[in-house]
């Protein structure tokens, strides 16, 4: 195995490990603040958008690039 391939897997690891860490944040924040159903429900869609953008632009500049294939 390549360190570039190594180098890929390791990139979509950490991103879904940051993913899954941004998720909790906002999990723990509506806990904390007694949010009811409704306000985490608000609160996961307002701040969940901010890296549904993230990972969209992702697969769109990968996709724009060729979808890596040589």
């Amino acid at each position: 195995m390549r360190l570039a391939e190594i180098e890929g897997i390791m990139m979509n690891v950490g991103i879904a490990v940051f993913a899954a860490f941004i998720f909790f944040i906002i999990y723990d924040l509506a806990k904390k603040s007694n949010a009811g159903k409704f306000g985490t429900v608000i609160l996961f869609f307002a701040l969940g958008l901010g890296l549904a953008a993230f990972l969209i632009k992702t697969v769109a500049v990968y996709m724009i690039e060729g979808g890596g294939s040589a």
